[in-house]
């Protein structure tokens, strides 16, 4: 678990104040602390602002972020939470294509596979992320959250800026930025609890970017789009083929969340799941 947080104005240039700006994302950072205690950093562009905290599993020396990488002389950064289950198919792939890595990190992978993939990479993912890319060949910023929304991604738009991070308090930190309860929201919580309206939340303004979806921001404006859905299909394999399937998918699901350079622990709560892991 990390943390991420940013600001983006394609009407200022954060260079100008980048000691100030600076000063503001690692505020915005140090909030989400709890969730990166091994490291941190903070990246300054003209157009967007980066901090990320780290908890360190892959590549801890050499994987620090924001990471920024410079491909066809164009400045590409990330800031990432999360976890690519494919990063070795992933990595291998793009050494067919002429890319070095220097990291053993799944978020060398992941930047790269944007750089060379573009926005389609989302759909070769196989994992949980929440990622925000700053592309200066295309002149964008780029973000994206995994398909079922296991990594949280909150935003807001203040005076021309998209404020984001990984939990509220992050873009609290912001200034001018205050907590204010939305009436429609609270309504919703005390009818529907624990339902409620997709990518909302109890604060007025301040939004989630919904699973399944990506998002742009460019001097146009905010585009958010789906990426993927779940499909319903009728199911037609025998009871046998069922089981050999199942039993398939759930033990490579546990191995690809075993890899790790850290020490690993687990806690099983003795449930049918837990059981069967």
């Amino acid at each position: 678990m990390c943390g991420i947080a940013g600001i983006i104005n394609f009407k200022k240039n954060f260079v100008t104040y980048k000691e100030y700006n600076r000063l503001i994302v690692k505020e915005m950072a140090l909030s989400l602390a709890h969730r990166g205690p091994d490291d941190s950093g903070e990246w300054i562009g003209e157009h967007a602002a980066f901090s990320h905290v780290r908890l360190s599993v892959i590549d801890p020396e050499r994987a620090k972020q924001p990471m920024v990488r410079v491909s066809q002389g164009h400045e590409f950064v990330i800031t990432y939470n999360g976890e690519l289950y494919n990063t070795d198919e992933l990595r291998a792939d793009l050494k067919k294509h002429g890319y070095e890595f220097t990291t053993t990190s799944d978020t060398e992978v992941l930047l790269y596979a944007y750089i060379h993939y573009g926005e389609e990479c989302v759909d070769m993912l196989n994992g949980i992320y929440a990622f925000c890319i700053w592309d200066t060949m295309r002149q964008r910023v780029f973000i994206c959250r995994d398909r079922f929304g296991v990594k949280p991604f909150f935003y807001t738009v203040h005076n021309d800026s998209v404020i984001f991070a990984s939990e509220l308090k992050g873009i609290f930190k912001y200034p001018s930025i205050e907590p204010e309860i939305d009436a429609d929201s609270l309504r919703e919580i005390f009818a529907m609890s624990p339902a409620r309206t997709p990518g909302s939340g109890v604060f007025k303004g301040i939004y989630e970017l919904r699973p399944g979806h990506m998002m742009t921001v460019d001097r146009d404006g905010v585009k958010i789009k789906r990426y993927w859905g779940l499909k319903s299909r009728e199911h037609t394999d025998s009871y046998e083929e069922t089981i050999e399937r199942v039993r398939e998918l759930f033990v490579d699901s546990v191995e690809r969340q075993l890899v790790s350079d850290v020490p690993i622990a687990t806690l099983l709560s003795g449930g049918l799941d837990s059981s069967l892991i």
